[in-house]
């Protein structure tokens, strides 16, 4: 009977985690934990001598492990695509997306200012993201908006522009960035990448290196 009620338990981890996966919009997420649900639905065939069950999620496993390894393997190509504040095409992104930033930095303002740098994260030709701010004399970047698409949230834009583009920013007199903290699964991500809170713990803060 322990063993009966412990088969069931896998069994209902492994629908769990199917269907969170079925939720996910980041394609590697996805995978991953799609993976990982038909690994359990698997043992769960295997344990309950259902061949039909452990067969094809075992086959779901392998289809899933092959396209991970794909993607891994894959080079990516990102570039800067520098565009005018006022441009149409950031003002449609920036009302598109708009629900979203607010979800993530609720205090952005969708008013530029003559100042205004703007620029978009293109990941193999996609505006993946798109980066804002003022840089004053100082070599300072005051980030006002650093906003990924969903499709595209797994660190590799923040990562090219923040740790990656350190020379391109020194090149462009660049010797800081400061960021707005936003909500709490902002400030994580701003950590990651390689921001420290200052003392006021009002904003985040990345040094270039030298």
């Amino acid at each position: 009977m322990e063993a009966q009620i412990a088969y069931e338990i896998i069994g209902y981890v492994a629908s769990v985690l199917i269907a969170v996966s079925m939720m996910m919009s980041q394609i590697v997420k996805l995978r991953i934990v799609n993976m990982t649900g038909a690994a359990f639905f698997s043992l769960y065939g295997v344990l309950i001598t259902s061949v039909p069950v452990a067969a094809l999620n075992g086959f779901i496993v392998l289809v899933n492990a092959y396209y991970l390894i794909g993607m891994m393997r894959n080079k990516e190509y990102f570039k800067f695509m520098k565009v005018r504040p006022d441009s149409d095409y950031l003002q449609y992104f920036l009302k598109f997306y708009k629900t979203d930033i607010l979800k993530f930095q609720p205090d952005f303002n969708h008013e530029m200012k003559p100042q205004t740098v703007a620029f978009f994260v293109l990941r193999d030709m996609v505006p993946a993201g798109v980066v804002l701010g003022e840089i004053n004399k100082d070599g300072i970047m005051q980030v006002r908006l650093d906003f990924v698409i969903p499709n595209y949230r797994d660190m590799r834009v923040g990562q090219f522009v923040f740790q990656e583009s350190q020379d391109y920013f020194r090149e462009e007199g660049l010797k800081r960035f400061e960021a707005d903290p936003g909500n709490e699964i902002h400030q994580k991500y701003l950590t990651k990448i390689g921001f420290k809170p200052d003392a006021t713990g009002e904003k985040f803060v990345l040094n270039l290196s030298s």
